[in-house]
Formats: structure tokens, C-alpha cells, sequence
């Protein structure tokens, strides 16, 4: 067995609670995506786990949510790598709308295409084979490589580049992944064996998940 990988997406943002596709702007958490922080960190450290180093966005919100993770565990100084390959998927010409907006001005079928489709992107924006294409180079570049040679790696980031994080570890298909989504603060620790296939999954907080 190799290291330990643990992902995290950021706890509700201002633009999650008023309906909005948020994509690379740049929310603020809520309250409860605060809490939500400090729940997943509260969690990490209650399993004992300490990191090596840490990777996130260019996008505060993931930023914020690390950092309410990190102090929790008790390592508020850990060295950070900030890199938008993690950036949340861009929604293009949808940034900024009201989902139902949206859905007024183009159709519902069309918004949910763009939504819910693996590689039709949204006007001016990225779909999810978008997303992977700059998240699976530097996960194979910057972050397996660390779990390889046995470091305990945390990252903070977004629903759709961690989907895409995910696809690769559990060896989804383009139709399990679209079904997929990924809880708000839970934290995912996966532990890899020395050929980086997963050894074993577990969900914090979610023993449905633990296997």
C-alpha cells in the first residue's frame, strides 16, 4: 500500500444557497457551508490523520474551506499548493444566472444537457471532459506522485473537478459519473496501493459510503 488521498468539496457557497451557477467566480461560503467545513475537518481529525501537503484552487471558497479543515486538524500551517487545474468546471455565459433563469431563457432540456451531459459544455464554458482534461494532468503530474511515495495529501476543491478525480479512482463510466454527486464538506479517504489503483474508499460521516 501506497498513501492516503483525501478529498473534499467546499462547504455552500453564497451562489449554492440563491440557485446560481457559480463556476470561476468567486462566493463567499455561508454559515452553513462554514459548518460544514468544520464538520468534515472535525472529522479528518477525529480519524487521526495528519497531511503532508495540501492542494487547492484559485477560488476562495475552496481556500476557505481548507483552511477551516487544516485548523481543525491542528496543521493551520501546512504548505498549500494553489493551482486553478482545480478550479471548478466554467459554466461560460451561464456564470451568474438563476438555475430557473436559465431555464426560461434556453429551455429545461437544454440546461439540463448542459448540466448533466459529460461533454457538451455550455456556451462559453467547459463540460465535464473539459474539466478533466486540465484535472487529470495534474493530478497525474503534481498530486499521485506524493501518495505514491507514501504522503498523506489533502484536497479542497469543487464538485466538478473533484467528479473528475473521482471518475479516475473509481473507475466510473461517462454514465456513472454524471449520476454522481458529491456531498458538500464530507471528506473522501482513499488509500492507494504502489500501482495508484485504490486499496480501500472510505466517507467520513457517511458509513453508507465506507467499504
Amino acid at each position: 500500500m501506497s498513501g492516503t488521498l483525501v478529498l473534499v468539496r467546499h462547504g455552500q457557497s453564497e451562489w449554492n444557497l440563491k440557485n446560481l451557477f457559480t463556476g470561476w467566480r468567486d462566493p463567499d461560503l455561508t454559515e452553513l457551508g462554514i459548518q460544514e467545513a468544520e464538520i468534515g475537518g472535525q472529522a479528518l481529525a477525529d480519524a487521526g490523520l495528519k497531511f503532508d501537503i495540501a492542494f487547492t484552487s484559485v477560488l476562495k471558497r475552496a481556500q476557505d474551506t481548507l483552511r477551516i479543515v487544516l485548523d481543525k486538524v491542528g496543521q493551520p500551517d501546512l504548505e498549500t499548493i494553489r493551482d486553478e487545474a482545480l478550479n471548478e468546471r466554467d459554466y461560460g455565459d451561464l456564470s451568474g444566472l438563476n438555475k430557473d433563469d436559465a431555464r426560461k431563457k434556453w429551455g429545461e432540456e437544454q440546461v439540463h444537457i448542459w448540466r448533466r451531459s459529460y461533454d457538451i459544455p455550455p456556451p462559453g464554458g467547459e463540460s465535464l471532459r473539459d474539466t478533466g482534461a486540465r484535472v487529470w494532468p495534474y493530478y497525474m503530474t503534481e498530486i499521485l506522485p506524493r501518495v505514491l511515495r507514501g504522503e498523506t495529501v489533502l484536497v479542497a476543491a469543487h464538485g466538478n473537478s473533484l467528479r473528475a478525480l473521482v471518475m479516475v479512482l473509481d473507475r466510473l463510466s461517462k454514465e456513472e459519473i454524471l449520476k454522481l454527486n458529491l456531498a458538500t464538506g464530507v471528506p473522501m479517504v482513499y488509500r492507494l496501493n504502489a500501482d495508484s489503483t485504490v486499496a480501500s474508499k472510505q466517507i467520513l460521516g457517511d458509513m453508507s459510503g465506507a467499504h
